[in-house]
């Protein structure tokens, strides 16, 4: 029988989940990923753990990626996006003619031994973007808006010529027997809760902004001038079930997010005062009820949502808040306030639903036609998986992702 043949749309968690899966049932897979890296957004999470796992699966992210980098059968796609897609209609299961378009890359692959030289030299110019981890092929990326200005350092960075300032983009035709909707979530911006602060306030900052400060200083450092954090606010449900701004569901994650890394930071500094304000707990898989108890001994909770934020001396913010013991407004600092954004839909799930020809469901995530199969569509031979369909954790979204590679098995006649 002929090898089949599947397209994984997407190179996040749940793309490369579904793309291992299939590899290893010995399918062909082609996974397209528009950004210059796998890893989607959980490829940024650091490490939660403290004297003990917290399960906040980072360390599967970069299990994942490292295997599917290696896998003979996976050909990665990256800076690459869908242009058009046909179902061939000949005969049953006929699959699909896909042309896909690949920005010009300007890094050669082959070439590049990811000695860093390049990123070392020209960082402060911010033309060279760097992955976020080292399992990453290549581990650099060209930032397209300042290759103009950069030009000439470019031509000369690379002792391995790997760096062509003049590379173009390119289109290719695919075939696929199935494909895969894996093309994850879009972070909500904090900016369009202005009394935040965000961006305004160099000390007021996202989850996604914690983890990569964390990745590079190693600690919780304030971005205004480098210096350990004392005492930190966590705001939950920034973007979620908010009506004024139409986003009435919960994005699941985030109040383990915000709980599991409160420990992990209070492990790395026992001194550090965590305040987190919430609406309610989000009680989210088996073990979590007891780790949120647990937590109470180490983190005060407010059941709160602060309504405004201002900066005082020494780039500290003072934010004004319920003090639930008096029952009155009061204000309080803090060195630093993370806002615990949310999961809002893919920003190009619109185009891709035309694209695909399968529908998005109220709220802009892609839509199961089953209710008893999360990962089905409204197009035969198309699945869905992960946060492209509704919000969900880095081991939901992989589960999801091993049930559309059952699904795409099923769908192609192939067992494992």
């Amino acid at each position: 029988m002929e090898p089949k043949n599947v397209m994984i749309i997407g190179g996040g968690i749940a793309g490369m989940t579904a793309a291992q899966e299939l590899a290893e049932a010995g399918l062909n897979v082609d996974l397209v990923e528009k950004s210059g890296f796998l890893g989607g957004h959980a490829i940024q999470y650091t490490c939660k753990a403290t004297s003990e796992c917290l399960q906040c699966g980072a360390c599967s992210v970069e299990k994942m990626l490292k295997d599917v980098v290696e896998n003979d059968k996976i050909n990665v796609h990256l800076s690459t996006e869908i242009e058009s897609i046909e179902k061939n209609t000949i005969k049953k299961n006929n699959g699909y003619s896909i042309k896909v378009k690949k920005s010009a890359a300007f890094i050669d692959a082959q070439k590049c031994t990811n000695c860093g030289i390049c990123y070392d030299k020209l960082k402060e110019n911010n033309v060279i973007l760097q992955g976020y981890s080292k399992n990453n092929t290549p581990l650099y990326a060209i930032n397209t808006s300042k290759i103009d200005e950069n030009k000439i350092a470019l031509k000369e960075v690379c002792p391995e010529g790997a760096i062509s300032v003049s590379d173009k983009a390119s289109s290719e035709n695919l075939t696929a027997d199935a494909v895969v909707v894996a093309t994850g979530f879009t972070p909500f911006d904090p900016n369009r809760k202005s009394v935040y602060g965000y961006d305004k306030f160099p000390n007021v900052i996202s989850g996604l902004d914690l983890e990569r400060i964390k990745r590079q200083k190693g600690f919780l450092a304030r971005p205004s001038d480098g210096a350990e954090v004392q005492k930190v606010a966590f705001i939950q449900c920034v973007g979620s079930r908010d009506e004024n701004l139409g986003n009435l569901w919960c994005s699941q994650v985030c109040c383990p997010y915000a709980l599991r890394t409160a420990e992990s930071l209070k492990h790395q500094n026992p001194d550090l005062d965590i305040t987190i304000f919430y609406m309610d707990i989000q009680n989210i898989g088996k073990s979590f009820p007891v780790f949120y108890e647990s937590c109470k001994n180490d983190i005060r909770f407010i059941r709160s949502i602060p309504v405004d934020i201002f900066p005082v001396e020494n780039d500290n913010l003072n934010m004004r808040l319920f003090d639930e013991a008096e029952g009155t407004p009061a204000m309080e600092e803090f060195d630093m306030v993370v806002l615990s954004i949310g999961i809002m839909p893919n920003s190009e799930n619109e185009k891709l639903s035309a694209q695909l020809n399968i529908a998005l469901d109220s709220d802009g995530f892609f839509a199961n036609s089953d209710v008893l199969d999360q990962t089905s569509t409204s197009n035969d031979g198309m699945f869905i998986a992960g946060t492209a369909q509704g919000p969900k954790s880095i081991a939901a979204s992989m589960a999801q992702a091993g049930q559309a590679a059952s699904g795409v098995l099923k769908y192609v006649g192939v067992t494992k």
